[in-house]
């Protein structure tokens, strides 16, 4: 088998690899090794397509990290739908005092807050985000 093929069937596996993490940095890396491959292909010695494999490799992974890509979106916690079911739900808020009210949700009585803004007349309101044991309506 030629070295090549070698490359091509590890960059592939790298690959595979790559689908079931669901990231970018091991089909980085399957590029990296592909460019390798296309070393051996030309016709280089087995160092140069190591050190070949390796610069490319490093250098997409170093690009793919700066891109808007390799950075994780950081969410607030408080206002995340996906960390915290309440968000989106509603509540009823019979009387405001001060921007506050008390409201009987999921079988307990919680402090309500209102954002900055809103309207404190009484009725149905969306839950924005739950800091501690105080839900934020809007």
């Amino acid at each position: 088998m030629a070295e090549w093929v070698g490359w091509f069937v590890a960059a592939g596996a790298v690959l595979i690899l790559e689908l079931f993490t669901g990231t970018f940095y091991l089909l980085m890396i399957a590029i990296g090794v592909s460019a390798g491959g296309l070393a051996a292909l030309a016709g280089g010695n087995g160092s140069w397509q190591a050190l070949t494999a390796a610069i490319v490799g490093v250098a997409a992974t170093l690009l793919l990290r700066r891109s808007r890509f390799g950075k994780a979106a950081r969410r607030d916690a408080a206002q995340d739908p996906n960390v915290n079911l309440d968000i989106g739900q509603s509540v009823a808020v019979a009387h405001w005092v001060d921007g506050a009210a008390r409201v009987m949700y999921r079988g307990a009585l919680w402090d309500v807050e209102l954002i900055p803004g809103s309207d404190t007349q009484a009725g149905h309101y969306t839950i924005r985000a739950v800091r501690g044991s105080r839900l934020i309506v809007g």
